[in-house]
């Protein structure tokens, strides 16, 4: 295919707790990358106005906590903003002089061929959209070919063709486990899906939700599925390292746990992990590793809540652990006995993919994503049956030959999934959207 200049957003990559959706920009960007395209980025942090300011200012705002700035109604600052945005803000270029130490964001800042920033960006657009029901506009010095948003947000690049990526539609299929508001979280989608020239999506099970809530027609919908990269030095760690690393940080034994990674958060399940485990009898440890989200009290209730004596002794055996670094927490999974993630509903379900890359057993879900990115290389469950769960759980601390069969079928299964394949589909994507009239 043609090598076209290709800018992807920094919504999800500036976070300094990256998300699943930060993976997916993080891998999307070392693919095209690896494909020939030239690799750009237009993120929404401040820079000033001093031009030779711009790049130091980037790069504090990048390692801050951002706050946007909302305007109180029909004050002169929201004047000022509405008729910003009717000209289409502007975005200007990042300096990268190599005067600014950068190496604490390697992991947040993917190699960029150009590098640009519209302040607050995507916290106007959201405004502009509640507003007037219409996308935000947004231009850049000579746009790049495509520009592909990755994730539902409301903002468009003027001069390039506009793809976006839907995860998921998790908060139309449980309403019940976001805090989205779920008009406006229809309007958005709607809104992406009357007028994106593409949209990709990473599961048959996610693209089977969009057709049918939203109709989009097949030319302009594809599932790319996705790719995830572990980085080779961490699966190439022996176990004796792994097991004196564990020892040492977390103080437990070598594949003498289960572990789940994620948000806590309702989706996730975590309240009939932890249930399901205080049904067993075993002195295999469980480790919730994740940062606490909405309801993540909820969630972890038995845990907070230990007013009964018998069980103490049970619970002495469960861990929280909070955010993790990425090259931290896949040790801690190359350490575990199982891999533990029996989501209610998932768009893709990176940990199992991560999982059975690094050779590790896994549980998970029947249902959404999850049975197609698993296929037979894990045990699957009833994610809302906790007695499916716990038998689940028996199986994999009991059974030494399913936990090897599963250890075996995991790099295979997630080869399905390898950056070559990721690449063709991207390929083809990009092809036929640079071939077709832009909308």
């Amino acid at each position: 295919m043609t090598k076209a200049r290709i800018m992807i957003d920094g919504f999800n990559l500036a976070l300094p707790r990256g998300t699943g959706v930060s993976t997916y920009g993080f891998s999307l960007a070392a693919n095209l990358r690896d494909m020939g395209h030239p690799v750009e980025a237009l993120y929404g942090l401040r820079m000033g106005f001093n031009p030779k300011l711009r790049e130091i200012m980037f790069f504090e705002s990048l390692g801050s906590q951002h706050e946007t700035r909302v305007p109180r109604p029909l004050s002169w600052a929201w004047t000022k903003e509405i008729a910003a945005l009717a000209l289409a803000p502007r975005g200007k270029p990042v300096p990268r002089t190599g005067n600014v130490e950068t190496g604490a964001f390697a992991h947040r800042l993917p190699e960029f061929d150009r590098l640009l920033s519209i302040p607050d960006v995507f916290d106007r657009g959201a405004r502009h959209f509640r507003r007037f029901r219409r996308f935000l506009t947004v231009r850049v010095p000579n746009p790049p070919a495509v520009m592909h948003w990755t994730y539902p947000v409301p903002v468009r690049l003027a001069g390039a063709r506009n793809i976006y990526t839907l995860h998921d539609l998790v908060p139309l299929r449980l309403p019940y486990a976001t805090l989205d508001n779920k008009r406006a979280y229809w309007r958005l989608i709607r809104e992406v899906a009357r007028t994106a020239d593409h949209i990709v999506t990473v599961s048959e099970a996610s693209k089977n939700d969009i057709n049918a809530l939203f109709k989009v027609p097949a030319e302009r919908l594809t599932n790319s599925y996705q790719s995830v990269r572990v980085p080779a030095y961490l699966r190439a760690i022996g176990e004796e390292e792994i097991e004196a690393g564990i020892r040492g940080v977390f103080n437990l034994p070598y594949q003498g746990y289960f572990l789940f990674f994620g948000a806590v958060e309702p989706k996730k399940n975590v309240g009939r992990l932890i249930e399901a485990y205080l049904s067993l009898s075993t002195d295999t440890h469980l480790v919730i590793a994740g940062t606490r989200a909405w309801h993540a009290d909820e969630e972890l209730r038995l845990l907070e809540r230990d007013e009964t004596q018998p069980l103490r002794a049970a619970f002495r055996r469960i861990r929280r652990v909070g955010y993790l670094p990425r090259s931290l927490l896949m040790r801690l999974a190359r350490g575990a006995r199982a891999v533990t993630f029996p989501s209610l509903y998932e768009g893709f379900g990176l940990p199992v993919l991560e999982a059975m890359q690094l050779g590790v057993p896994v549980l998970t879900s029947r249902g959404s994503s999850l049975t197609e990115v698993a296929g037979d290389a894990a045990v699957l469950v009833d994610p809302y049956d906790v007695r499916d769960i716990a038998n689940g759980l028996r199986a994999l601390d009991t059974d030494a030959a399913l936990r090897a069969r599963l250890a075996a079928a995991g790099p295979v299964q997630a080869a399905r999934y390898s950056d070559a394949a990721y690449q063709a589909r991207l390929a083809a994507i990009y092809d036929q959207v640079l071939g077709m009239k832009r909308r």
